[in-house]
């Protein structure tokens, strides 16, 4: 039986490449994200280009509690037992901590934390039936160095590094395994248009990569932490 990886914010960037690496070793994926017309194109070229990986779509948006349920209920419908989870939905809106916007923060951590914590408390049943299933956080080099502009987003990824470090310790005794990655700047849509070559930049294949090399570990070894940083360093 083929196994099933489920991934949050998939159409796009780090998401897209996971999805991808996955799909290329085998595993059913099942993705959600806002944009409509983004799953169906994924979902075309995902016939084309990977026949043999079953993919399904939800559109779903993750700071909604009921949508992210509703997408774990369908997904789990479908694919009945998860192996990999891979809470990558994130969002960033600049500002200083003290000058943001009011409710700046409170939408950034309904998206980059709560939806981890919610798609993760959802899935737990499906995960706990696995004799190694495994979970993976996307966090950020924001979420040990906080920088100018960034205070709500950093204050997010914070958080969210210091659920995957709960989480971790709750199921040290499973056979569940916990992964925070951190990644700095990294290629995607939103760097569209910036005066920077594209190798200045972390690619999310090579995210993509490590985190697949990271599932595909003994049972008795967990890469708790990985920090994946430009070479030239952050921006």
């Amino acid at each position: 039986m083929k196994k099933v990886i489920a991934i949050t914010g998939a159409t796009k960037g780090i998401g897209r490449a996971i999805a991808e690496k996955f799909a290329q070793n085998g595993y059913h994926v099942a993705v959600c994200a806002r944009n409509k017309e983004d799953l169906k194109q994924m979902a075309i070229y995902w016939t084309e280009h990977y026949p043999e990986s079953e993919i399904f779509t939800f559109r779903a948006d993750v700071n909604s509690k009921v949508q992210l349920q509703a997408f774990a209920n369908h997904l789990l419908a479908r694919f009945p037992v998860v192996d990999v989870v891979v809470n990558n939905a994130g969002v960033y809106f600049p500002g200083e901590v003290l000058t943001a916007d009011e409710g700046t923060l409170e939408k950034m951590m309904e998206v980059n934390l709560y939806s981890a914590y919610n798609f993760t408390r959802m899935l737990m049943p499906s995960l706990k039936k696995q004799p190694a299933a495994h979970i993976f956080n996307m966090c950020s080099i924001a979420s040990i160095l906080a920088y100018p502009n960034g205070g709500a987003y950093s204050i997010s990824k914070f958080a969210l590094l210091g659920f995957s470090k709960c989480l971790r310790e709750e199921l040290k005794d499973s056979t569940i395994k916990v992964t925070a990655i951190l990644p700095g700047a990294t290629w995607s849509d939103s760097w569209a248009g910036a005066d920077l070559p594209v190798e200045r930049l972390v690619q999310a294949a090579d995210i993509a990569d490590t985190v697949y090399a990271a599932s595909q570990l003994g049972k008795s070894a967990v890469v708790e932490e990985i920090i994946i940083r430009p070479q030239q360093g952050d921006l």
